[in-house]
């Protein structure tokens, strides 16, 4: 269920994204700002599967966040587009809420 959660909240990022930016938002142009972040959201959670963490741990949800970030910058640099700082820092403040407060939320209901 985490996986799909994950996947879902980094699509929502890009859909803000493209919105806050662009003011509408089409197929094509929410692809291009998310590919790079679900794939590293992918690769943290390959990470997470081989180091058997829980998904809904808080701290698997600080991998992912990490993972969605940090693949998503460098794949977004290798395919010519925009890390600009403040992209950077916002991306951070929005992928770590989507990502670990709704862990923190979860393990708070327990």
């Amino acid at each position: 269920m985490w996986l799909a959660v994950d996947l879902l909240l980094v699509g929502v990022f890009a859909v803000l994204g493209r919105y806050s930016h662009h003011g509408a938002v089409t197929v094509d142009g929410w692809w291009q700002t998310a590919w790079p972040f679900l794939a590293g959201t992918l690769l943290a959670w390959a990470a997470l599967a081989a180091s058997r963490r829980p998904p809904a741990a808080v701290g698997s949800g600080i991998v992912v966040w990490i993972g969605a970030l940090v693949g998503g910058m460098v794949l977004r640099q290798a395919s010519g587009q925009g890390t600009a700082l403040a992209f950077v820092v916002v991306a951070t403040l929005v992928l770590g809420a989507l990502l670990v407060l709704p862990r923190v939320g979860a393990r708070a209901r327990r």
